[in-house]
């Protein structure tokens, strides 16, 4: 007789210790300089944050949308990474997001959502067709 083993029952983006985590990321024909200049943008920051008042984008520093999303800023790496704790106002609690800028080439620029500490497999799913839309919108408002 097979013992199925703990693993092999997961669910897909299930984790031990972070609950549901997706990740979507695209690359774009930018820099990486414009990449960062964009999401933190008024107009970017409305793409993935909702409509909030202009941050400084400091860490500790704390956002509520017009939509509902609220959060804090955790880490702040220039032109590299923001990581922060990001949830809707109906979520229990608030999830961990993770974005970063990754690049090798001046002219090509990698654009990373990863979301953890998500409560649902539903929740996950929400939250992936949510990033893909948001990369969707930063790859026709940044083309040239």
């Amino acid at each position: 007789m097979k013992h199925q083993n703990m693993e092999s029952r997961k669910l897909v983006g299930q984790t031990v210790s972070t609950g549901f985590q997706v990740g979507v990321r695209r690359t774009f024909p930018i820099s990486p300089e414009q990449a960062w200049t964009f999401l933190t943008s008024p107009d970017g920051m409305k793409l993935w944050l909702g409509n909030v008042p202009p941050l400084a984008f400091t860490e500790g520093e704390s956002f509520t949308s017009d939509e509902g999303i609220s959060g804090q800023l955790r880490i702040v790496k220039p032109l590299s990474q923001l990581r922060l704790r990001w949830g809707k106002k109906e979520w229990e609690k608030p999830s961990t997001l993770q974005i970063r800028i990754l690049s090798i080439r001046p002219d090509r620029t990698t654009i990373s959502f990863h979301q953890e500490n998500l409560d649902h497999p539903n929740t996950r799913e929400e939250m992936k067709l949510y990033w893909e839309n948001v990369l969707n919108i930063v790859g026709q408002q940044t083309s040239t």
